[in-house]
This record gives structure tokens, sequence and C-alpha cells, in this order.
């Protein structure tokens, strides 16, 4: 809930009981086999048993689910499963009951956790935990999440965070899926990937011996926009076509003026095929005026069928024929489910400048002299290599439409990692002096930089976006004056076990350290230079060791 609230829609302008049964017979009738009701708060509507029923009659529908919040799960539910209602996403942020009443302004985590346990002891299963995981507010709890896992039926459901109105969205608190893999599978190395069905949006794992088990829902860092068949109804009867978009189509004005089913069919059909390829991108999300997401609650649910490719046309508005769907209805949001695939990206070569999107060339030939868009690295000092592997020749962090991604390390073995790296700090002889007798008016700038560059090292996944998250058992850091060049020579070096290396904690380190140095000694002299940041050497990897020369 944002801090300012939301505004409340008139009673007069809501979707009634009677035209939310009627979107419901419309989209079942052409073939949708999942209606789920969402929120906002879905219980809270007096009516939501009786509309659970009525859906519950419309032959064709397999699946009724809900989205809620919980606190009102176990009064209801014996009514609601005898109604028909038969999958339950419940979201929750937090254990700590504490934390819990900041993040939802009020009371109720213990009435959530009752209706947790009421799901089960009714024999819901999987129960699904929803859960946004911020930096600074709840990515501590990953771990205790999981162990939930452990003797309850539970599907835990990580969202990466994502940007909307009223959220105070902020790059830096988001936690990415594989950041969250990794500490998982520091805690729990068995950790086991299970088959991702077709449209699904989650990414799921499971630990052996465990009766639930983990999801991913990936947004914001590997979007599924090429996959998905989703489509959204709000509570006063717009149709969104994508949940980070803002382009909406109202059913509920086209309903009350006596539009026939053909025409609903049509206007619906027609919003489909304006349906974008992907979504625009966590950094311009953040910048679009959108519903709260208290407004759109975000429905994610795996499903057997697949998506369709919309064809549209007055016989077929939907491109529904022959296949399986899904919708969902709110209070404050209907999340409609249509069987509508959307192409995956168009390789970078068919993105021509003027198409309005954001230009960018990743290439690594051979001949990168002779191409200015191409970005090449040059090696400025000699460096050996043992190992069977040669470095790659290919830019690891882009995937193959060009676009950042992290590594999947998650099949790589565990390994020992030991990196070094050093950097220089050149202070002028009168910071060096200083600092060589200790009487810079800060403090000892020795003592306060090492500290400095053993910290950085420790949040190096948290600075640079795509690195992984390494636990790391050992960090040195060494700083030599070297009198003769007023200079400061700092060399850092990190170990850890694990799947992925260390270099770049041990590049972080160093030039953090040589950072603070310049801090300390700025007011002293601006005449400070920063040189020679580098790897001397790593080993442990898969593609061999690597020592500069």
């Amino acid at each position: 809930m944002p801090e300012e609230g939301v505004p409340l829609t008139p009673k007069v302008d809501l979707l009634t009981t009677e035209e939310i049964l009627m979107l419901a017979r419309l989209f079942v009738k052409e073939g949708v086999d999942k209606i789920r009701l969402t929120g906002g708060e879905p219980l809270i509507r007096p009516d939501v048993v009786d509309i659970v029923a009525q859906l519950h009659r419309l032959e064709g529908l397999r699946t009724i689910g809900v989205t809620t919040n919980g606190i009102n799960l176990a009064r209801l539910l014996p009514q609601l499963q005898k109604a028909g209602l038969n999958a339950i996403n419940i979201s929750l942020d937090t254990l700590v009951p504490a934390k819990f009443e900041f993040i939802v302004r009020r009371k109720g985590f213990h009435k959530v956790m009752e209706g947790i346990h009421k799901a089960i002891e009714l024999g819901y299963s999987p129960v699904k935990v929803n859960c946004v995981v911020m930096r600074g507010l709840n990515e501590d709890e990953l771990l205790d999440f999981v162990a939930l896992t452990e003797g309850l039926p539970l599907d835990v459901r990580f969202i990466e965070y994502m940007p909307f109105d009223g959220n105070k969205w902020n790059f830096k608190k988001m936690v990415s899926y594989k950041e969250m893999l990794d500490t998982l599978r520091q805690r729990w190395p068995e950790l086991e990937k299970l088959p991702e069905e077709e449209s699904s949006t989650a990414k799921s794992f499971k630990i052996p011996g465990f009766r639930g088990h983990v999801s991913f829902i990936t947004s914001m860092s590997e979007h599924f926009c090429g996959s998905c068949n989703r489509l959204r109804i709000t509570a006063d009867g717009n149709l969104k076509v994508c949940l980070f978009g803002n382009a909406e189509v109202s059913l509920r004005d086209h309903l009350r003026a006596g539009a026939s089913e053909e025409e609903l069919l049509s206007i619906i059909g027609a919003a489909v095929g304006r349906k974008k390829r992907q979504h625009a991108g966590m950094f311009s999300i953040s910048q679009m005026k959108n519903r709260p997401m208290i407004l759109i609650e975000l429905f994610l649910m795996l499903q057997d069928s697949p998506p369709a490719i919309p064809s549209i046309s007055s016989k077929d508005s939907l491109g529904v024929q022959g296949l399986r769907h899904r919708v969902s209805f709110s209070n404050q949001v209907a999340t409609l489910w249509a069987g509508c695939r959307v192409p995956q990206t168009l390789p970078l070569a068919q993105h021509w400048p003027g198409s309005g999107s954001l230009q960018r060339h990743y290439c690594s030939h051979p001949d990168s002299d002779s191409n200015p868009k191409c970005l090449s690295p040059v090696s400025r000092a000699p460096a050996s290599r043992s190992g069977p592997l040669p470095t790659s020749d290919q830019l690891t962090h882009v995937d193959t439409e060009g676009r950042a991604a992290m590594v999947d390390v998650g099949g790589k073995p565990n390994t020992e990692r030991v990196a070094v790296a050093s950097a220089v700090v050149l202070l002028g002889p009168v910071a060096f002096k200083l600092v060589q007798e200790n009487q810079l008016k800060k403090g000892d700038a020795l003592v306060v930089a090492q500290l400095a560059g053993i910290q950085a090292a420790k949040v190096t996944s948290q600075l640079i976006p795509l690195c992984h998250h390494v636990a790391l058992s050992h960090v040195q850091l060494q700083l030599e004056l070297d009198s003769t060049r007023h200079a400061v020579v700092i060399q850092a070096s990190c170990r850890a076990q694990g799947p992925t290396g260390v270099e770049m904690e041990a590049l972080t380190s160093a030039a953090v350290a040589a950072l603070t140095l310049y801090d300390m000694c700025k007011a002293v002299s601006r005449d400070i230079v920063l040189e020679e940041i580098k790897l001397i050497s790593k080993t442990g990897g898969q593609r061999g060791d690597f020592h500069r020369t």
C-alpha cells in the first residue's frame, strides 16, 4: 500500500456482479479455462462467495483461483471451497510480525499464517505464497521462507521488485532472480530445477526431501513476454493487455452501451493485437504513469495450456479456436488470461534506427579496429594462462538478442576460487608524508582504506549489477607505502568456495580502497592519481588459472 493510500473508485464505476459474470461467460465460451480473483483484496467483496459459486457453474471452466492478503482467508475459505474455489495465492512479504505491520500498515500477521494453515488443512496443495523481495527490507528472510517448504506443501514464489505508481521503485532495491538463487544454493547446494511448463511465468526449484518448493518470478531481469498469454480486467472494467503497460480499453462502457458479444470480442481482439512484443524494461517502466500495484494486483499462475497466436478477424476475434485459455477477475482488478502469444524480440539486426527503440551494438569481431560500433577488450599487459580453455571471444553478460543478462552458474562445480587484484594511488609528496606519519585530520587513512576495501568485497554484487552474490571465506587487503613514487600500493586477495570466480570482488576491493585513500587525502591535495587497477591472478575456474606476468 502506498504511504498516501490510493483513490477509491466510486461504486457506480465498478463492475457489477452481473457484469463480471457476463464477461466471464464470454471468455469461457471462447475457451478460457481458468479464472482468478485478485486485488486489491477480493475477499472484502460481500458477494465473493456467490461470485465463485456462479463461476463454478460455467461449463468448461477448470480452475477458479484467488490471490489474497490472507487476513480474512481462514474465516471464508470453508465457504469458498464449498462454492468451488480450487487454487490459492497468499501475499506475504515477511515472517516478522513487526515488519509485516510496517509493510501493510495494519496488524494481521497471525491471521495470515492462520489462513495458510487453514488452506493446508482443507487440502489445498500447493498453497502458493507470493513474496516480493526488496533489498534492505526482506532479502535477509529468503532462507526463512524456503525453510517453510521443508514441512509444508507450499510453493513460495519470490517476485522481483517491480515499478508501479506509489511504490517508489529504485533499481538498487531490486534483488534479481540470479542473486536470490545464488543465496539459496549456498545454503542448499542440492537445490534442483523443476521442468518449466509452457507459458509459465515462474522458474521453480525443489530441495530433495522437502514437501514444498520455491519459484522465482523474473519479470525484470528475465522477462517472459514472448510466452505471456495473460490479460487483466480492472475493477472499473478496463482491459489491460500488459501488466506494465498503461494502455487500457473500457469494456464496462461498451457493456453499458449495449454492445453485443461479437462487438465485445472484436474490441478485445483489437486490444490483444496491439499488445507489444515485450514490456519497456524496468528503467523505462519506472518513468511511466501506471496504476499502483494495489489496483492491478499481479496474477501469476502455472497452467498446462499453451499460449495462442492472436488471429484477429470478425470470425475469430481472439484467435482462441481449439485452445484452452485463462481469465481472472477481482474487486480491484479482474485479471483476464487469454491465449495470445507475443513474438519474441527481434534480433538486434532487425531493430532499425528510427523504430523508436534504444539502439545498442554488441560484438567481438577480430577486426574490431575497423568497426567503431564494436566493444572489444584490448590487452595492455602480457599475461599467462594455464588450463584447458581459452578466454571466451563472446561477451558473456549479453544474451543472443543483445540484452544484458546474468550468467547462469547453476551447472558449474563448486571449487575453491582465489583472486588477487591491485591498485596504485599516487598521492604526491605532501599527502604522502601526512599519511606516512599518520597526521591527517580525518584519521588513519591506511586503516580506513583497508576496512573500506574489505567491506566493498563483501557487497560487490550490490555494486556491480550482473555479478553473482558470493559468500567469501576470506578477504585480505595489504597497503604498502612506496616513497620513491609517493604512492600507496594496494593488493586485495579474495577466496571463496563456489561455482563462480571472485576476481570482481578482488577488483572492487582494491578500487574502493584506492577511492577511500583519495577521499581521506583530497583536502590536502587534488593532484592525486589512481592507476593500475588490475587483476593479478585468479585460480579455480573452468577456463584455467590466470597469472599476470
